[in-house]
């Protein structure tokens, strides 16, 4: 049987950036499957089982107590009074920073009679890097070696270390080792026992950061659900924050925990561009972390090219280069967000320092992003080693036509024309207002832009016309309904009419699920309520389509799209995942996990964002 991903969505997932603790709802982790403590795209723990007499203890309730910690009740049955009411409790608790994780273990008891026990926290360890854990691949365990008052693993610049008040220390077989306490209790009597892990990993590219852009920010809203997903949704995007070890005050938020706790180009700069009606700095410090990457040579390995902002940075990697430029979209992003974090309050003397960045970034999308020469910003994955499809849908399947086919490239996406468009026309603002010529180019090459994309990528069905999600190589309209067409609203690059076109389209009952907007329309012949790309909900997606028709005069359309969000959230506990099933109340459960999603994921909380703006709130300090 092929390896398979893991599944995620029952876990639960304490981080501070670049650290995270995947456990199962009791607190436990066990091994076989992604739990474990992972740092630096390392798995440095993938084991922690705690037995007390001998016996698992039976878990009552518990979970996240914010972002970077978690509580755990259970009940250990052989111990205590006898009768059925249970009368010993076991508590666990853990707290994440960067680097450091930290475990306190009170047995508590309201027994009658004393208590003597033992409590035996069983470790084991791989050292697997990440990509080899979402892939599924069997790992090989560590030996963990029992030295005086610690344990201790590591290799290949991984080094780990753990202590115990009070435990005794021994090596346990098959690579694991124990902590071992003694528990006497006198008659309702508590026993503290504790723990930490502190990991590091030599060569990471970036680190953590205690930096808060967003302390004590307020929501007002009657709607309660509202105001516990902002608090939710900061404090995650908090313990994401970090930045490249060399610039420590250029912060970014990490794309997401636990795959990608890291920079990624797309995903950092969507969210710090939705994060703007809460401040500018997270957006200067995304632009900065990712123009010091900008590419300046042709490379077919990593696909890098002059002026290209990259798509993701890692440590190592197995199937991508550690440094890999495979997106067509992040360049004329980082145009669009400067321009935006300028108009959001970003420090001229900040902006200027970009402006060379800017230059480099606006001549790869009207240049060098042209695959074919026919005037559209695409991709093609001409060395067979990278994505296959470079847009926000980047899985292989993601770009299909209305019969389910898979088109082939080179791939012109229509959210890539509408970012390139707004690229060239907010860049010349940026030109002009810091006295740099070439203002007048990019606006005639944005006009241009926009006529040809109205010639060739609108098609009509029994409904009228809509945007196609894409040409092909053969410049035929990859003619399925999706979700891209929500990020064209507000680029300038439609027209009033085509705009209420759109809108019309994104509210009907084949996109709009209810709780959020489907990646495609219910009547494609690619659509799954469960495909990554052709048929689920992902939060920001939806987001970006509320923000697209706020900032087009359609507000008041996107209402049913920002109910269904808050709607998704109570339904996960207002932490946003990754994406979810696109059924709605009437074809299923109306929201049923996607079992491999990441939870927390950046720009699925930064969806607050477009929601503030949309219900034109303040975040008020």
């Amino acid at each position: 049987m092929p390896h398979q991903q893991p599944w995620l969505h029952d876990l639960t997932v304490a981080l501070a950036a670049p650290t995270a603790v995947l456990s199962g709802g009791d607190g436990q982790i066990t091994e076989g499957g992604v739990q474990g403590i992972l740092h630096s795209d390392v798995r440095v723990l993938s084991r922690a089982e705690l037995l007390v007499a001998g016996v698992r203890p039976v878990w009552l309730a518990g979970g996240l107590d914010g972002a970077s910690a978690a509580r755990f009740t259970a009940i250990a049955r052989s111990l205590g009074d006898e009768g059925p009411d249970p009368t010993v409790r076991v508590e666990r608790s853990r707290r994440v920073v960067s680097g450091l994780v930290e475990e306190e273990i009170r047995i508590v008891s309201y027994a009658s009679v004393p208590v003597d026990a033992e409590a035996v926290l069983t470790l084991g360890a791989d050292s697997s890097p990440v990509d080899g854990v979402k892939q599924g691949r069997p790992s090989d365990p560590v030996a963990i070696e029992v030295g005086d008052g610690e344990l201790s693993w590591g290799s290949d610049g991984v080094s780990v270390v753990v202590r115990a008040e009070g435990a005794a220390l021994a090596a346990a077989g098959h690579g694991a080792a124990e902590l071992r306490w003694p528990v006497s209790l006198p008659p309702r009597g508590t026993a503290v026992l504790r723990w930490a892990l502190r990991a590091d990993v030599t060569g990471a590219p970036v680190a953590g950061t205690s930096a808060d852009f967003w302390a004590g920010i307020e929501i007002e809203h009657d709607d309660h659900r509202l105001t516990r997903l902002v608090g939710r949704s900061l404090a995650d995007l908090r313990a994401l924050l970090m930045t490249p070890v060399e610039a420590p005050g250029d912060v970014f938020a990490a794309a997401g925990a636990p795959w990608y706790f890291t920079l990624f180009g797309r995903d950092s700069l969507w969210t710090a561009r939705l994060m703007l009606p809460f401040g500018w700095e997270l957006a200067a410090g995304t632009l900065r972390a990712l123009a010091c990457r900008q590419g300046t040579r042709t490379d077919p390995e990593t696909t890098e090219a002059p002026g290209k902002i990259p798509h993701e940075l890692r440590r190592d990697a197995s199937f991508l280069p550690p440094l890999y430029y495979g997106t067509v979209d992040a360049t004329p992003l980082w145009v669009c967000l400067l321009h935006d974090a300028w108009r959001a309050g970003m420090p001229e003397d900040q902006v200027r320092e970009l402006l060379p960045n800017l230059r480099a970034a606006l001549a790869w999308t009207v240049e060098l992003g042209d695959e074919d020469g026919d005037g559209f910003l695409e991709y093609l994955d001409r060395g067979g080693r990278g994505l296959s499809n470079q847009g926000w849908k980047d899985s292989f399947d993601a770009i299909r036509f209305r019969d389910g086919s898979l088109a082939e490239g080179p791939v012109a996406l229509c959210e890539a024309q509408g970012y390139a468009y707004e690229a060239a026309v907010h860049g010349a603002d940026l030109l002009d207002a810091f006295g740099l010529d070439g203002g007048a180019g990019l606006r005639a090459w944005a006009a241009r832009l926009a006529r040809r994309f109205r010639r060739q990528f609108w098609v009509e069905d029994e409904h009228g016309p809509y945007p196609a999600l894409a040409l092909d190589g053969r410049k035929k309209p990859v003619d399925s309904l999706t979700s891209n067409i929500g990020h064209l609203l507000g680029t300038g690059l439609l027209d009033d009419e085509q705009s209420a076109a759109v809108v019309a389209r994104l509210t009907s009952p084949g996109m709009d699920s209810g709780f959020g907007l489907r990646t495609m329309d219910v009547r494609e012949a690619g659509y799954s309520p469960l495909s990554y790309h052709c048929g689920s909900v992902w939060p920001h997606d939806t987001a970006i389509a509320v923000w697209s028709m706020t900032r087009a005069g359609f507000a008041d359309r996107a209402a049913g799209l920002v109910n269904g969000l808050i709607a998704a959230a109570e339904r996960f506990d207002y932490r946003l995942p990754e994406l979810y099933s696109g059924d709605g109340p009437a074809q299923g459960p109306g929201v049923a996990p996607y079992p491999a999603a990441c939870r927390p994921q950046a720009w699925a909380a930064a969806s607050i964002g477009a929601i503030v703006q949309c219900l034109g709130l303040d975040a008020k300090r």
